[in-house]
């Protein structure tokens, strides 16, 4: 009882402003904090044209901090849950129409899974990124498909929001830190049913951690992340509020073609959702369909997806269920004509998120 008493007792660090980045030790784990999650998500094509969607995607969950157990507590095992971690792994076949999920869950254990800044590693059983430099070495591999991927960073990584973190609430720490790589060259192989299939294209890092960030009155969030042909890219999330309106510490971020991002208030741009998508597993009804104004920047651009059905649905943790799926983008951008490809992520459309 002692012992669950002190695990209830500790404490983990928010993210507050004038946080100094370093890398390559800010890739990594960061256990000082509650959560901590990478986002690997890209379009592929082969060479023949014929287009994918990939997601490979890290979470980890602290549950206690052994530093800030008292001396005389039990002494450290391998299989001691400090921390969780989840993973999903997903296959968008646009042409085939198929969505293709999976997820799985571990603790740390004798190296089941873990980030590490030593290894240059993040690994959840062997799904896993190998660092070499800045090269990011993708595996995923599941039952009906897998693959291998090569991601080579054309643009330095970007920190979101102000002052170093990203406020996503009012209050302290209700706030993460958020670094991305914006625009990875993307080369290697995936294997569908047994069928083999070179691919390359356009991936996007995303690397938040926290330890508190929405808070009670919100519900969840739209994530948009957008490759534009002209070189340049935009990431904008929305929160949505329980009362049905928006955020406004809803905000984005803007990446000219040299690499220089520039922070987007909540009043500088507008998501408008058009038709939607209605699950059949879960019931949730997701916008699949969106105009994006950014008038600051002269970008007006239609989103859409061309496979509706790229749910990721937990059953046992209804709260999880999220939309995250490859998306197209047309219109202008700097008053030019534009496409562009991207992912959405959207959550908490049949149960709010939690957080805390």
């Amino acid at each position: 009882m002692k012992h669950i008493f002190w695990i209830a007792a500790l404490v983990f660090e928010i993210a507050r402003p004038g946080y100094r980045y370093e890398f390559p030790r800010d890739y990594f784990n960061h256990p000082a904090f509650q959560t901590e999650w990478w986002y690997y998500t890209g379009n592929l094509h082969t060479p023949e044209g014929r287009p994918f969607g990939f997601e490979l995607t890290f979470f980890r969950r602290g549950v206690t901090r052994r530093e800030n157990l008292p001396a005389n507590a039990p002494p450290v095992s391998i299989w001691e849950v400090d921390d969780v971690y989840l993973a999903h792994l997903a296959l968008s076949d646009i042409k085939g129409r198929r969505f293709y999920a999976t997820e799985r869950l571990n603790r740390a254990g004798p190296g089941l899974a873990g980030a590490s800044l030593e290894q240059k590693r993040i690994w959840n059983g062997n799904w896993q990124v190998r660092w070499n430099g800045l090269r990011q070495s993708l595996q995923g591999v599941a039952e009906d498909f897998s693959f291998e991927l090569a991601l080579d960073p054309q643009k330095p990584p970007v920190i979101h929001g102000r002052d170093g973190i990203s406020q996503k609430a009012r209050g302290e720490g209700r706030a993460s830190r958020y670094i991305s790589f914006t625009r990875l060259a993307a080369a290697g192989a995936i294997t569908l049913r047994g069928a083999r299939f070179p691919v390359s294209g356009a991936a996007w890092m995303d690397h938040e951690f926290f330890t508190h960030q929405l808070d009670a009155s919100q519900v969840g969030w739209d994530w948009f992340s957008i490759q534009v042909d002209n070189g340049t890219e935009l990431m904008l999330f929305r929160l949505r509020r329980k009362d049905g309106s928006i955020d406004p510490y809803s905000a984005g971020t803007f990446v000219d073609r040299q690499g220089r991002a520039q922070h987007l208030e909540f009043h500088d741009f507008a998501l408008e959702p058009l038709e939607t998508w209605t699950s059949p597993a879960t019931g949730a009804r997701y916008p699949v369909h969106w105009k994006i104004e950014v008038p600051p920047l002269a970008i007006d651009l239609d989103c859409s997806t061309a496979l509706p059905s790229q749910e990721l649905v937990d059953r046992r943790q209804p709260e999880l269920n999220y939309w995250e799926g490859a998306v197209s983008y047309r219109g202008r951008s700097g008053g030019q004509a534009a496409t562009g490809v991207g992912y959405l992520e959207m959550t908490g459309y049949g149960h709010p998120v939690r957080m805390d």
